[in-house]
């Protein structure tokens, strides 16, 4: 009964710190925004290849989907705010095989707060369905936006990676 327990508090431990992304959903203001600004500096940081980065981000948004589930539950509140993987998932995709330069992600983190905030469609139709399709749906799509969007802009402007 004891190592079930231990578990269970392990787990509950696991998904917060991973769903409030090591805590920034803790802060009292602009959570979000912050956990975009995590995502841009993961990108900066740690990858220099398309392909990982693109590896990190299909298993970051493969596991934001549970954690905000469970993170909901832990929370008692729908789409509490404390859960912000969804917002650092969003962020990964605005950036995916975009060029590593400042115009760009400076871009990208304006346009994915943007995209996010105005709920665009289908993103406003996402974030009504329960647990994380919900918490998760409406920041991929706007992730979704901003990265076609600097692509578009990029093409058009000829822009080389």
């Amino acid at each position: 009964m004891g190592k079930q327990k231990t578990y269970k508090n392990f787990l509950k431990v696991t998904v917060i710190l991973l769903s409030t992304l090591f805590g920034i959903g803790y802060l009292p203001i602009l959570g979000g925004t912050f956990a975009s600004l995590a995502g841009v500096f993961t990108f900066i940081l740690f990858f220099k290849s398309n392909l990982s980065f693109f590896l990190f981000t299909l298993i970051t948004i493969f596991i934001s989907f549970p954690l905000s589930s469970w993170g909901e539950r832990i929370f008692e509140k729908k789409d509490a705010k404390e859960i912000v993987i969804d917002d650092f998932s969003g962020m990964l995709i605005s950036l995916l095989f975009l060029p590593k330069k400042g115009p760009f992600i400076f871009l990208a983190f304006l346009l994915f707060r943007l995209f996010d905030f105005l709920k665009i469609y289908p993103a406003n139709k996402l974030e009504k369905l329960k647990g994380g399709l919900g918490i998760v749906g409406d920041d991929l799509c706007a992730g979704i936006y901003t990265n076609i969007f600097l692509h578009v802009f990029k093409f058009i402007l000829k822009i080389s990676s």
